[in-house]
């Protein structure tokens, strides 16, 4: 099929292109990126089956999103696949990170393999899973990852679960550096946030909620950095493994994240866009759809947070989307389950933080196109997806900047509607998704 996308702004922060262009595709690959001036040039000889007008709209490459919780297999009554990827294409997502902690866990070739030919059956969103860095999550015996890869899976990671034996984390360290894996690694500490359901502080203190330290992820983060170190130490090997750090949440993580990346240790990391937005007092009064994990933290984090996206020491914002029931969501604070939509908000949350911290709109789109994208290595190297160019890959979102709507859940798409954002006017709303040269989602002006 051969599509045009005539007189959009075309954003493209890999090649720092923003500039009012047409693109013309043809059998899923970008065939030219051209002025609009030039237009006679491109038609000579090849006409559209299909001319999208995209004036006062903004096309930028398909989003790619470093954590997304999809439910299945396992949780099918909290999410389905195909309800989730089409919660990603309404919000312009055409590559996501699927975590392993599914039901079975996704430690063995099989359950991968499976997972992949759903998703290309269903022809949506291209979805890269993690597989288990140990087996069942137990944080014991180690997966073959080997096997995993083989499989299609893109790192291995613990999800949301802590191991609590640093010499299993040093052989799975040792695992990835010998084959060249990257371990994408939430860090927690085993014992310190055990049973926490709110950031320590004041706010825990006054609702009177257990409450998870920011040395929690510190000393996680203090851990993971000798064992890097020890690599040029003991381990005879010159370089240490690829590490991406999920889901950072505090200024004392992100200091530490930033004077190891100065002294050269092969880290990159990202974090929750809702926590670009809000912090602890945002509970009120128990508001359980604000029971997230890691849990908000105080203004100075999400300070020290917006300043680490404009200085570069957070490569990539991830929508952390995790669809909870709605009976797991009507439990008091302390235990209703920990999750928040997050593929629909995305690009409008975004586009919110860029507006209020006047980040140009290329920049605040990098860290949900390119950026993410370099953290994503396959079997075939690094992921090459969120770019605008001749001959690649025609995964792009065209949105209208200045379309204001208004977060309710019954017109969200994903199955799992808890979000802390019912209610807030939103600027910025996917009118197309295009994956593979196919325009597979649309919505009306």
């Amino acid at each position: 099929m051969k599509l045009a996308i005539r007189n959009g702004r075309v954003v493209d922060p890999a090649s720092r292109l923003d500039a009012v262009r047409d693109l013309l595709i043809d059998d899923g690959r970008i065939v030219a990126v051209v002025d609009p001036a030039s237009r006679a040039d491109v038609d000579s000889g090849v006409a559209a089956d299909r001319t999208i007008d995209a004036t006062g709209l903004v096309v930028c490459p398909g989003l790619v999103d470093l954590c997304a919780h999809l439910r299945e297999p396992g949780s099918e009554y909290r999410a389905t696949l195909e309800s989730e990827l089409d919660a990603a294409l309404a919000g312009g997502v055409t590559s996501l990170v699927c975590p392993p902690d599914t039901d079975p866990v996704l430690d063995e070739p099989g359950l991968v393999e499976m997972l992949k030919h759903r998703a290309r059956t269903l022809n949506r969103t291209h979805v890269h899973p993690l597989g288990a860095l140990t087996v069942g999550l137990a944080g014991v015996a180690l997966t073959e990852m080997s096997e995993l890869r083989d499989a299609g899976c893109v790192g291995f990671s613990q999800a949301n679960v802590p191991i609590g034996d640093t010499q299993v984390l040093l052989r799975a360290l040792q695992y990835a550096q010998t084959f060249g894996f990257t371990v994408w690694w939430r860090p927690q500490d085993a014992f310190l946030g055990r049973g926490g359901v709110a950031a320590s502080g004041p706010v825990a203190a006054r609702l009177g909620l257990p409450s998870v330290p920011v040395t929690n992820e510190t000393v996680a983060l203090l851990t993971l950095f000798e064992l890097l170190r020890s690599f040029g130490r003991e381990q005879g090997a010159s370089t240490a493994p690829r590490v991406h750090l999920c889901r950072l949440s505090s200024a004392g993580g992100l200091a530490l994240v930033r004077a190891a990346r100065d002294e050269g240790l092969p880290v990159t990391c990202d974090v929750g866009v809702h926590h670009v937005h809000l912090i602890d007092i945002d509970v009120g009064f128990f508001d359980a759809q604000c029971r997230v994990d890691p849990p908000f933290r105080a203004q100075r984090d999400r300070a020290a947070i917006r300043a680490a996206l404009i200085d570069g020491t957070i490569d990539a914002i991830c929508s952390d989307h995790t669809p909870v029931d709605d009976d797991a969501k009507l439990l008091p604070f302390g235990e209703a389950e920990p999750g928040a939509t997050g593929l629909e908000l995305l690009l409008p949350l975004v586009l919110k933080w860029a507006d209020e911290e006047r980040v140009p709109l290329v920049d605040a789109l990098a860290t949900v196109t390119h950026r993410p994208a370099g953290v994503i290595v396959g079997a075939g190297g690094p992921l090459h997806a969120g770019r605008i160019e001749a001959g690649g890959a025609a995964d792009l979102c065209v949105f209208d900047p200045e379309a204001r709507w208004v977060v309710s859940p019954r017109t969200l798409k994903s199955q799992g509607r808890n979000t802390p954002f019912d209610g807030y006017e939103m600027r910025g709303r996917v009118r197309a998704t295009v994956v593979g040269g196919v325009v597979v989602h649309e919505s009306p002006a």
